[in-house]
């Protein structure tokens, strides 16, 4: 398997966490640090680029991360950022980039390996987990339909694009002036197939404080 290229967004205001999250501290190290140290240790990883906040340089964690190839400044939306990290991006890495929140600290080697994988086969691959709940649309206060949740899921990243995908994707966006939720939603909207791999219930997404807490708390089980 070539080597991968990850592209680790962490630049976001984070206004519902009350500042940076990946830059709160997670069992004595910041976020992000998890995350960096699970792509370090990847053998299929060969390259990472850090979004950071601009005035960041990352130097911290460039000392301690010698995959980290360029940390590079966000942009005003998610999308911004990760079109400047792909502008970054090694070509001598391979052919496929991963996409992952740098408040996603539990990402496992096993589910990069297989988004890896999985992109490198068909495109564009992300992880899924079955949503549970029952979901309702809802307008003005009433409910407006129930939906099957059998055709439902929850997606995590890493998200994982072959890199004249995850090109074209960008690039429709940009000329049309759309900003997607994520990066799939772009291949989506371009054309392309996006196929899905099972997600990692442990992948959890800290937004909120309480969200630390839970994250805290895994770290004991």
């Amino acid at each position: 398997m070539k080597s991968a290229t990850v592209i680790i967004v962490a630049a976001g205001r984070g206004e519902r966490f009350g500042g940076n999250k990946p830059f709160a501290m997670l069992g004595g190290k910041p976020i992000i640090d998890w995350s960096l140290e699970t792509f370090e240790a990847h053998a299929d990883v060969g390259a990472v680029i850090l979004v950071l906040p601009p005035g960041r340089n990352g130097g911290e964690f460039r000392r301690r991360y010698p995959k980290i190839h360029a940390v590079v400044p966000g942009g005003k939306e998610r999308q911004d950022s990760v079109l400047r990290g792909f502008g970054r991006a090694a070509v001598e890495t391979g052919d496929v980039v991963l996409i992952h929140d740098g408040a996603r600290p539990f990402v496992s080697a096993d589910l990069v390996g297989r988004i890896i994988r999985a992109a490198a086969a068909g495109g564009a691959a992300i992880p899924v987990l079955p949503v549970t709940d029952t979901i309702k649309r809802v307008r003005d206060g009433g409910v407006v339909e129930t939906l099957d949740r059998s055709e439902l899921a929850a997606v995590q990243t890493p998200q994982g694009f072959k890199r004249g995908v995850l090109a074209a994707a960008l690039d429709k966006a940009v000329r049309d002036g759309y900003v997607g939720t994520d990066e799939a939603a772009l291949a989506e909207r371009a054309g392309y197939p996006v196929h899905v791999v099972p997600g990692d219930p442990g992948n959890i997404k800290i937004t909120r404080p309480e969200d630390l807490k839970l994250a805290e708390a895994l770290l004991h089980v």
